[in-house]
């Protein structure tokens, strides 16, 4: 009798396969999250950066132009008359600084609206100011809470929120399979609400990253995981054992990377800049920031862009129960169990493979 190793035999060679065939997903999100956050994130520069001089008169409009030369398009320049018009412009964040020209120059900055900007910004104004030999004051108009000296704060709840979603959906998809549509849309509601309540004790009584309108953030909370959990939900139902993968392009891939959380679009490449428009994670980190510090301002349309997404997820979910209607029509290869009743039970397989991280 032969001591040595068997060959493999079908059943092995299957398996094989069928692992290969799995390891293609994280080797997708590998290239994919390496595209998508060194594209977005290696080397900012800025592209268009709002900037105002305060004054008038010939001086005044020498220093703007010389600027705007210098900068070859980093820099977008325009003077405005005082400091009040400058201040406004801060506020409502169609400005990211104002330099006040002098013997004592100062440079208004709005640290809420962005950190890294505010901080772009100041780097281009000091060397102005040390070629003046005069030290540069810097006033922010609109700081950060204490609990959030970065800033950055916001974009860090934005990645609990978006894991605890889209973990979720893995769970609710795969280990949830057999249950109806209508009680997994079900659960995907009543999950939104937990993912939002642990993250708004995150953002208040925990690490005091608001120090301000605390509901607000839970509702924007709310909507922005209930968005995610009915379209990955909704999305299990055609994509199956790839919905992990689609998720995270959607939620994390192309989200994380245009939210502004870290950058804003006017530090970044063209493409990211023009999905910070509409995409759910911009909507989320602007409406956050546009309620707790600027006084909500430009809030109703970041609320809008939540909104369209959780309707996004509701019709998804639509028209998954309308598809799972359909395949529990019986057909007579099923009634036999032939091809597609054994498709039926390999990706139910899938299914909970998925579900237990397989």
């Amino acid at each position: 009798m032969s001591a040595g190793p068997h060959p493999a035999g079908p059943a092995s060679t299957r398996a094989l396969r069928h692992v290969l065939g799995h390891l293609l997903t994280p080797l997708l999100m590998c290239v994919g999250m390496g595209l998508a956050y060194l594209g977005a994130f290696h080397a900012p520069q800025p592209h268009d950066l709002r900037v105002d001089i305060v004054g008038s008169g010939p001086t005044t409009q020498v220093l703007a132009q010389t600027l705007h030369d210098k900068g070859a398009g980093a820099l977008d320049i325009r003077t405005v008359p005082d400091r009040e018009s400058a201040v406004s412009a801060l506020r409502d964040q169609s400005s990211f600084g104002a330099y006040l020209p002098g013997a004592h120059p100062e440079l208004l900055v709005a640290s809420a609206s962005s950190d890294t900007s505010a901080i772009a910004v100041e780097k281009v104004f000091t060397k102005v100011a040390a070629a003046q030999d005069a030290p540069l004051k810097v006033t922010d108009v609109a700081p950060v809470s204490q609990g959030d000296p970065t800033g950055q704060g916001v974009f860090f709840l934005l990645v609990a929120l978006s894991i605890g979603s889209y973990a979720s959906v893995a769970v609710i998809g795969g280990a949830g399979a057999v249950l109806p549509l209508r009680v997994r849309a079900l659960l995907a509601a009543g999950m939104s609400l937990v993912v939002s309540l642990a993250g708004t004790v995150f953002a208040g009584p925990m690490f005091h990253l608001v120090d301000q309108g605390l509901g607000g953030v839970w509702a924007m909370s709310w909507l922005y995981s209930a968005g995610i959990l009915l379209i990955g939900v909704g999305l299990h139902t055609f994509l199956r054992r790839w919905t992990t993968l689609g998720v995270m392009v959607l939620f994390v891939m192309l989200n994380f990377t245009s939210s502004g959380g870290i950058y804003r679009p006017e530090l970044q490449p063209g493409f990211f800049g023009a999905l910070h428009a509409f995409w759910n994670g911009a909507g989320f980190v602007e409406g956050v920031r546009s309620h707790v510090y600027f006084d909500g301002h430009a809030f109703g349309g970041h609320l809008l862009v939540l909104a369209l997404w959780l309707l996004a997820g509701a019709a998804v979910t639509v028209c998954a129960g309308l598809a799972e209607a359909r395949r529990r029509q019986p057909a007579p290869s099923e009634a036999a169990g032939g091809p597609r009743a054994a498709e039926s039970e390999a990706a139910t397989e899938d299914e909970m493979e998925e579900a237990v991280g397989v």
